[in-house]
């Protein structure tokens, strides 16, 4: 099976602690490598996860408060730093260029690479990036600020050919392009071979949904719907759900509310409250109602 991996760089909330680096994820579908978020220090952890700098060519930022997006510039400078012609594409608010575009062009002239920015509208939902492998989409999430989530749906493979049956058939190589993608064969003599008995069905397609950061919000539940790693961040426990409420943040158990509607088939809950030094608590409480929950931290890798 093709790689599917998610990598937690960061997972701490907007105070910075000493436990946590800022909001940072790497996805690595088939060895194609998109960040998401990049708060302060995502560098450093891309480093320490010992992810290919070459094979990061998207970056998506969700929102534009500082823990998700103060690490930009300093990764953006280094990749000048390191020699890198490849164009580096930022999926992001209209706003982001021009906050970055005075630094660009006072720390990077000269720069070896090209910036790409693509605005997006968070309201909406949209694909904003399409490939032969993977899409990758909007979700609208409701934050102080105008922020969207993001949802990796990776494209279905062709079938397996059965050999055997192949040449049973005596079926000429140039068919077989054609078989894969589920048609039928049609021998010389005009009978039809149905595609079942000449392929086994290929791995299902996998999705990975982030929604951080957000208010609780059942809206989400029909575009995440059985998605196989659903990252919701639970900022907080339930004895400060008002201050959740008051933030615009989840609680973890509002977050595993949202898994078990949503029907996903694994829970990440992440960007904690640096009020919580223990946040085994948070999984506790998530678990309660959705035990398939697991605890971000830093340099874990899930695979899909």
């Amino acid at each position: 099976m093709e790689k599917f991996e998610v990598n937690i760089l960061g997972c701490g909330s907007a105070l910075p602690t000493t436990r946590h680096f800022s909001s940072s994820q790497v996805v690595n579908i088939r060895e194609k490598l998109f960040m998401v978020d990049c708060g302060e220090g995502a560098q450093l952890q891309l480093r320490r996860s010992k992810l290919k700098f070459t094979r990061l060519n998207h970056i998506f930022i969700s929102h534009l408060h500082g823990d998700h997006c103060f690490g930009l510039m300093g990764l953006i400078s280094t990749f000048g730093l390191l020699g890198r012609t490849a164009s580096l594409h930022i999926y992001a608010h209209k706003e982001l260029e021009r906050l970055l575009a005075p630094q660009l062009e006072f720390f990077c002239k000269g720069m070896t690479y090209e910036v790409v920015f693509h605005p997006i509208d968070p309201a909406k939902t949209e694909v904003i990036y399409d490939d032969r492998s993977v899409s990758v989409s909007t979700i609208p999430l409701k934050h102080r600020i105008p922020t969207c989530g993001f949802l990796f749906q990776e494209k279905p493979t062709p079938n397996h050919i059965i050999r055997d049956m192949v040449d049973f058939y005596r079926i000429p190589v140039f068919e077989l392009n054609r078989i894969k993608n589920g048609e039928d064969y049609i021998t010389p003599e005009g009978v039809v071979v149905p595609n079942h008995r000449l392929t086994t069905p290929s791995a299902a397609p996998r999705s990975y949904a982030y929604c951080s950061d957000t208010i609780c919000q059942t809206s989400i539940i029909p575009q995440i719907k059985g998605v196989d790693l659903l990252f919701h961040e639970g900022t907080f426990a339930q004895c400060d759900a008002a201050r959740a409420k008051e933030t615009f943040h989840t609680t973890a158990m509002q977050a595993a509310q949202i898994a078990v509607e949503a029907q996903v088939k694994q829970l990440v809950i992440g960007h904690f409250s640096a009020r919580y030094e223990d946040e085994s608590i948070l999984l506790k409480e998530a678990q309660t109602l959705f035990p398939n929950t697991l605890l971000a931290k830093e340099n874990l890798r899930i695979t899909l």
